[in-house]
């Protein structure tokens, strides 16, 4: 019988190549995406302040200002590691698309709102094709006999 030895107390071969070396560097990509939501989502705030008409422009503020503090606390728990940033992440990329689609692509937004399709998209993907390597184990290392 061999009995069970813990990550840290192994020695050999591969030591240096444990988990760090398996991780995958998806995390912090995504978190500096939802930054970069979170930013367009500020430079739609300013160009609707911009607007002639009060009301609606208040709306706009206020809708783009809290899609500004989902991103920055999503990015905030992706970066840190929290299992519900994921799914968030996802949900946040793929409401960027109708978002950006319901301002129309008027003339002052079409930059911001292509971009905004364009990164929700990113991140959308991007969660989708890491959720599997998230939640698998790692392999033991292999000692020479």
């Amino acid at each position: 019988m061999i009995p069970h030895r813990s990550e840290d107390n192994r020695a050999g071969v591969g030591r240096t190549a444990g988990r760090a070396g398996t991780r995958w560097p998806t995390r912090p990509v995504i978190a500096m995406m939802l930054f970069a939501a979170a930013a367009l989502d500020l430079t739609r705030c300013g160009l609707a302040a911009t607007a002639t008409q009060a009301g609606p422009a208040a709306l706009l503020v206020s809708a783009g200002l809290a899609a500004t503090a989902v991103s920055l606390w999503t990015a905030r728990g992706c970066h840190c590691g929290a299992r519900w940033s994921g799914w968030a992440a996802f949900l946040i990329g793929t409401a960027s698309g109708p978002q950006a689609a319901a301002s129309g692509f008027h003339a002052a937004y079409v930059i911001p709102d292509t971009a905004t399709a364009a990164l929700g998209i990113l991140i959308a993907a991007g969660v989708l094709a890491t959720a599997g390597r998230a939640h698998q184990p790692t392999p033991p290392e292999t000692r020479p006999l």
